[in-house]
């Protein structure tokens, strides 16, 4: 067994492994996926220190019926298990941590002790020990340039790759392999303006990530540059692009915007034959993938549907959506092979699921998850005019709150439909009470969603400041006792 990585091909293959009590560890991994690598690396090296482990390795997204199991909804992801049962977990590429509960699970250190991998006595020592100083020096990086300006010798190769070019954009991918959609759209802009540029890709470099974004001041990618100065991040070099600004500011600047600098741009569809030059996709089949795209302002393909997601980052975006408070459309993959395998090209982006804003390509789970926690997501939403949707309680709470006094009753106030109506209205009206009303008998879902909102059976319902007063009995017994307008008016 030591030494060893073995691919876990089914679930059952799995269980079988973890119910022999044995100490296991699992890394759930992605092709797609940078960081999946030198972690994958790190692995095998435990592998080799760790005899008594079982080291398991699961594709995440071929396997989602193991991955929907144990919650997997970003990559890197590591499940350990000892008796027969998880004990631990550890999300993203921290190698220092994954060797610190491989060594516990194996019983090397004793519970709440640190194991540091330098001292742990394993055979690929050197190796893994490199690879741990590499990551904590970027993870280190990361959580500095988070809270303070870059040092001065971060700042001198900031501004020297800055100046490397005249034009150099700064995204994520390259610009034959874009790893987002705002990235891809920028490279098409450029490509379109003729004009040649450098790139540096910021996933392949934290430092130069998390730097540069204090030493712009600018939070987000892609970022463009011209001749040193900032021109801004994907919206703003639309619009300049959009407008003719950009041409100009290239021209201003001297750039050659020679055509044979960069190869021309097909449209989709332009090509011979019913065959895009661009995509090599039908025509038919791009029309119906830019069709799709189109169906929805926010648009999802996935595997499976929104209510049954079949894999777990699927699942994950769904759940972003949902706390967005986002409608949006969405089409599973796993129903149409064309669609598959011709939006991976259309897209050129090889994974799903893929979430589109406005028709344009955002990225996958990785990246909204990203976008998500940073709150840059719910910006471009509202950037693309996409509110969000307002849930039953949210419009119960804001009829509630319509009126600082407010009445749900059967009928108005003119013209009740109920004798307990009728009275609660001529107690207000006698007590010079100004209140809103609302007629439950003209929307029978208001009508029964109020009695389990407030969790009050019947009707009226008198409601102060957003908080249920009562209904006619506790409104006629305040008015008796002379307090119905002194607690109308706290």
């Amino acid at each position: 067994m030591g030494g060893s990585v073995k691919d876990v091909q089914s679930k059952a293959e799995l269980d079988k492994v973890v119910a022999s009590g044995a100490a296991v560890s699992v890394h759930f991994w992605a092709s797609w996926c940078e960081a999946s690598k030198p972690m994958d690396d790190v692995f095998s090296h435990l592998s080799t220190d760790f005899p008594h482990v079982h080291f398991l390795r699961v594709e995440a997204e071929e396997q989602p019926e193991i991955s929907e199991a144990y919650a997997v909804s970003a990559v890197p992801y590591f499940v350990f298990f000892k008796d027969g049962k998880s004990v631990d977990t550890l999300e993203g590429a921290n190698p220092s941590s994954l060797a610190n509960k491989v060594a516990k699970i194996s019983g090397s250190v004793n519970p709440g002790e640190p194991a540091a991998p330098a001292s742990l006595g394993m055979a690929a020592g050197p190796t893994i020990l490199e690879t741990v100083k590499e990551f904590a020096k970027e993870n280190d990086s990361s959580k500095l340039t988070n809270q303070v300006q870059p040092g001065d010798a971060l700042k001198k190769r900031l501004q020297q790759l800055i100046d490397s070019h005249q034009v150099i954009l700064f995204m994520k991918g390259n610009p034959e392999e874009p790893k987002c959609g705002f990235s891809q759209k920028v490279v098409d802009i450029l490509k379109k303006e003729k004009v040649k540029f450098g790139s540096f890709d910021i996933l392949a470099d934290t430092e130069v990530r998390e730097g540069l974004k204090k030493f712009s001041n600018w939070p987000t990618y892609p970022q463009l540059y011209c001749k040193g100065e900032l021109l801004g991040g994907c919206d703003i070099v639309i619009a300049m692009h959009e407008s003719g600004e950009l041409q100009q500011v290239f021209k201003d600047h001297g750039i050659d915007t020679n055509a044979s600098n960069e190869a021309k741009v097909s449209e989709p569809g332009s090509g011979k034959g019913g065959i895009s030059e661009s995509t090599g996709l039908s025509s038919t089949l791009t029309s119906r993938i830019a069709s799709l795209v189109n169906s929805s302002p926010v648009m999802l393909f996935m595997k499976g549907k929104p209510d049954e997601p079949k894999c777990g980052f699927s699942r994950k975006v769904v759940e972003i959506l949902q706390q967005e408070k986002v409608e949006f459309g969405s089409f599973d993959i796993l129903s149409d092979e064309d669609i598959r395998q011709g939006l991976k090209v259309y897209s050129n982006w090889s994974s799903y699921p893929q979430l589109y804003i406005g028709a344009e390509l955002i990225g996958g789970s990785d990246i909204v998850l990203e976008m998500h926690k940073s709150g840059e997501l719910k910006k471009v939403l509202a950037e693309k005019g996409i509110g969000q949707k307002e849930s039953f309680e949210d419009r119960l709470r804001k009829l509630i709150s319509s009126s600082p006094v407010m009445l749900f009753m059967k009928g108005t106030p003119d013209a009740p439909r109920c004798g307990f109506s009728s009275k609660v209205v001529n107690a207000l009206q006698e007590d010079g009470v100004s209140f809103g009303s609302f007629d439950i008998l003209n929307d029978e879902e208001v009508r029964q969603g109020l009695k389990v909102f407030s969790n009050w059976p019947t009707f009226p319902q008198l409601y102060y400041k957003g908080e249920l007063i009562g209904g006619c009995d506790i409104v006629m017994e305040l008015r008796n006792n002379g307090e119905l307008k002194s607690t109308l008016s706290e």
